[in-house]
């Protein structure tokens, strides 16, 4: 641990283009902390030729790389999934013992962020997270996000109703920052891209209408691919232009990948990108007329933009949602129909100044001023939920 007087060491793990633009204004912020001294670990996708090799991106930005871990396994499998975790903690153990942090922060679900959390409890290092209470029931992702929290000493959610969440699985209240969600901070700090510069990036010609279209595998399920049937059936029969994003590097990846190429062979109007930096995507959501697919997305960033998003199947399930919102079953006809109905202008027309539930565009200060400031002297310790009937063997301080 750092010494009295000395700069403390935050580090932060980020996995893949999924968390790191949440975490490019939290970094910004926590770099330029006169009290702070800022790591960056980087692993699993970052490194992978074949989503992109977004380590560049990070490298490109100035922040300081810790930790470099090669981790993800060239699979398609769950059998993958479970390895990559496995891989991450032994690179991580090494890259921590090299590079100490005081303090490491982790964000949201992605299962290899249980590899950080591990690593850290076993080296006694405190853990923040971001976007911890939410709820996604049709991916592993939920409960990697709980498990999180429980791993986890400071916690910053993105809304009042994941706090209280959060507070409900026993986690002690003054731990627990509502900041919103670090990704809306773009809207506020970001220079975006108006839709000529936004074409010349993109080198396409935006038509309409256009659908942004984002289907991850729905890891809950055996067949993490058993619903992107009838999403793909639905797209090779809607008009308009088809932008395409990769999925994550879930298990059942390839075979979307693979689909969406096949689609695209059948069809001139579609445009694939395996990754898009922050700026460019979020410029992206102000210039298309419709989002559509299973991404958290849809739910937590196109509300900023009053963006209509039809949100198909189960990967999304009880996550909190705007009214921009329209949720269909996977099944053709439903999407199709879903679609119809979002692409309505009086739909659009309706959703003049709405809110979105996950924050205002200020977590990165948040974030940044509770991590500069947290006492870290019993942080690893934490006080029980006391039980009505429970019969007192100790006090537990209260925290000072």
């Amino acid at each position: 641990m750092a010494e009295a007087g000395n700069k403390r060491r935050i580090g932060v793990v980020t996995t893949s283009r999924a968390d790191y633009g949440h975490l490019y204004w939290p970094l910004r912020e926590l770099e330029a902390h006169p009290q702070i001294e800022l790591g960056v670990f980087a692993l699993g996708p970052h490194l992978s030729p074949q989503f992109g090799s977004t380590i560049h991106q990070i490298e490109r930005d100035g922040f300081p790389i810790r930790g470099r871990i090669e981790c993800l396994l060239n699979s398609d499998t769950d059998t993958g999934m479970a390895k990559t975790i496995g891989l991450a903690i032994l690179g991580l153990a090494d890259a921590f013992t090299a590079w100490r942090p005081d303090l490491l922060l982790l964000i949201a679900d992605r299962y290899e962020m249980l590899a950080p959390a591990c690593a850290a409890l076993a080296m006694r290092i405190p853990v923040a997270h971001i976007e911890g209470g939410e709820v996604s029931q049709g991916a592993i992702d939920d409960q990697v996000r709980n498990a999180l929290t429980k791993l986890s000493h400071v916690h910053f959610t993105s809304t009042e109703m994941a706090r209280n969440r959060v507070i409900a699985m026993g986690e002690e209240p003054w731990r627990v920052h509502r900041a919103g969600a670090p990704s809306l901070d773009h809207l506020r700090r970001s220079e975006l891209l108006d839709r000529t510069g936004l074409e010349a990036r993109l080198g396409i010609t935006i038509a309409r209408p256009s659908l942004l279209a984002a289907w991850h595998p729905v890891t809950i399920l055996a067949d993490t691919n058993a619903e992107a049937g009838a999403f793909f059936s639905a797209m090779e029969q809607i008009n308009g232009q088809l932008i395409f994003v990769y999925p994550n590097s879930d298990a059942g990846s390839h075979a979307l990948i693979e689909w969406t190429r096949a689609l695209a062979g059948r069809r001139p109007d579609i445009h694939i990108f395996v990754n898009l930096d922050a700026v460019t995507y979020w410029s992206l959501l102000g210039q298309v007329d419709l989002m559509v697919g299973n991404s958290s997305s849809g739910i937590m960033e196109a509300a900023s933009f009053a963006l209509p998003v039809v949100n198909v199947g189960m990967r999304q399930q009880g996550r909190e949602r705007a009214r921009n919102v329209i949720d269909t079953p996977a099944e053709a006809d439903a999407i199709r129909n879903a679609i119809e109905a979002a692409l309505d202008p009086g739909f659009r027309a309706g959703l003049r100044g709405m809110e979105n539930p996950y924050g205002n565009g200020a977590a990165a200060r948040t974030i940044a001023q509770v991590l500069a400031g947290v006492p870290i002297d019993g942080l690893l310790i934490k006080r029980p939920v006391r039980l009505p009937d429970e019969i007192a063997i100790g006090d537990f301080p209260e925290h000072p």
